[in-house]
């Protein structure tokens, strides 16, 4: 399979994914891209990991010296793909309208969110990693939002079922369990948790927030509540969305950022093999383990 098909199907499975019901509109994913690279290249054997960076390229170019190795691909962007973070945050929007929030409130505080993301991301130096890409002519690329994408439709579909939809908090950390990357988390002690809420608690209307570039808006959450969201499943949670959690009084489950990160590349590349017909020789690294199930 050619890197610029490669890149083509991440970008198809990732919009099958994609929550927004008008997926019409959407034609990429600006934190998505192949970052340097022949487009032509033929590609059989991949490096993948959660955070690729200079160390990881040289390690990469290691083993392409040892055994060979076509490509390295990151989860988190990189280069262009991380200038192009906080554009991909206006799927939140169709996020927090489908669970109640007006769209006014909710383009409001996701733009505001947005654009606090891009002045962080301005000064940051990343075309590093990229640059160390090119100077080894090592074929690299990442794959992020349609990899999330994964994650939250799985976890959509999971929680859908009558056999596994949770009554009480710590009912959703017993679902979560059953999923083998966060079975994998457990054993390192980063497994999915309780941080807000008693598990005993009735879970209500929950929320996951598991794509959409990085962590929305620290203000929404009193208004998912009167819209009657009651638990979040999230990835992560900075300490100042904590703060403001708590003060909205929801649940917070987090399923685990890594690991939720590795079900989805996972589940991106079960759909590429499908579709290629093609197994390919993976090198997992950087907090990556893949796990097929097909």
């Amino acid at each position: 399979m050619k890197l610029i098909n490669f890149y083509n199907q991440v970008v198809h499975f990732g919009r099958l994914a994609d929550p927004r019901k008008a997926k019409g509109a959407i034609k990429s994913f600006p934190d998505s891209a192949i970052l340097f690279g022949d487009p032509g290249l033929e590609i059989k054997k991949i490096m993948v990991g959660i955070d690729i960076e200079v160390g990881d390229l040289l390690l990469a170019d290691r083993i392409r010296q040892k055994e060979g190795l076509d490509l390295v691909i990151a989860h988190h962007p990189e280069g262009k793909a991380y200038v192009g973070l906080h554009e991909v945050m206006r799927l939140q929007i169709d996020l927090l309208t489908q669970a109640g929030v007006a769209q006014s409130s909710a383009a409001r505080l996701v733009e505001e969110r947005m654009a606090e993301v891009e002045r962080r991301v301005m000064p940051q130096n990343h075309t590093r990693p990229v640059d160390a890409a090119r100077l080894l002519n090592l074929p690299f690329m990442n794959m992020h939002t349609p990899a999330d994408n994964h994650v939250y439709r799985y976890l959509e579909a999971i929680f859908k079922q009558k056999s596994s939809q949770p009554r009480l908090v710590e009912d959703v950390v017993k679902v979560l369990n059953t999923i083998a990357e966060y079975q994998i988390a457990r054993k390192f002690n980063t497994g999915p948790r309780i941080i807000l809420g008693n598990p005993k608690r009735p879970v209500g209307k929950i929320l996951f927030e598991m794509t959409g570039g990085t962590e929305g808006s620290k203000d929404v959450f009193d208004k998912l509540y009167k819209a009657g969201v009651r638990t979040l499943v999230s990835m992560h949670l900075s300490e100042e969305h904590f703060k403001k959690v708590k003060d909205a009084n929801l649940n917070v489950v987090i399923a685990g950022h890594i690991s939720s990160d590795t079900l989805g590349l996972n589940l991106l590349l079960d759909n590429i093999e499908k579709y290629a017909k093609q197994d390919f020789e993976v090198i997992a690294c950087s907090g990556f383990t893949r796990i097929k199930r097909k």
